[in-house]
């Protein structure tokens, strides 16, 4: 999975050469503290930065040319809302762009992340506005905007209130106590212990 996120930084090679830092403006952390950071080893961290700094020379990435990248993986849809809430989701700092830092802590949490890491990532990208909570139209907001990206042609079964529905049926169980928002607690334990719900989560993956 994260097939969309990895063609954004291909890499040209696999060679051992140490990190061109003075390359970019922007200059990513130190090798050995992005290691730290992460699940990747050193030569795919390399690997990775190389692949990066040839898509994103300034070693930036804004919500743009976020977007234009998702547009050309989804043609089949519009995935310029996806994009925005995916963009947010990376740009942990708040700043409006995507640094190398942010790209690839992000990532090592959704291809090497515990299930309860990547939970927290996927919490934090259906939390829209970071309040610490998931409305009922937050969640519907993603899942339109993912059902948006991927094509009404794609899935021709499905009706226009399917999304609607979807989110209707999660939030019921997810929100235990009734109060009408999920907590990071009440997403956890009902994600883990809901088959369906998890296997759902695979259609997160699979457009990341």
């Amino acid at each position: 999975t994260c097939s969309t996120l990895l063609g954004l930084c291909a890499p040209p090679d696999t060679s051992d050469s140490e990190l061109e830092l003075s390359m970019v403006r922007h200059q990513p952390e130190g090798l050995e503290q992005l290691q730290a950071q992460t699940k990747f080893t050193k030569m795919e961290l390399q690997s990775l930065y190389r692949g990066f700094k040839n898509e994103c020379p300034s070693g930036l990435v804004d919500e743009d040319t976020f977007k234009l990248i998702y547009a050309q993986f989804f043609p089949q849809g519009d995935a310029t809302t996806y994009a925005h809430f995916l963009f947010n989701a990376f740009d942990a700092d708040g700043n409006g762009a995507i640094c190398f830092e942010d790209f690839v802590v992000g990532l090592s949490i959704l291809l090497r992340g515990t299930v309860q890491e990547k939970l927290k990532w996927a919490f934090n990208l259906y939390d829209i506005n970071k309040d610490g909570y998931i409305t009922k139209e937050e969640m519907l907001a993603i899942m339109k905007s993912i059902y948006d990206m991927m094509g009404r042609h794609t899935y021709p079964l499905l009706r226009e209130d399917a999304p609607l529905e979807h989110v209707e049926r999660f939030f019921q169980k997810m929100d235990r106590n009734q109060d009408g928002v999920v907590t990071i607690d009440e997403f956890l334990e009902t994600c883990q212990k809901d088959e369906n719900i998890m296997s759902s989560m695979q259609l997160f993956e699979n457009v990341i």
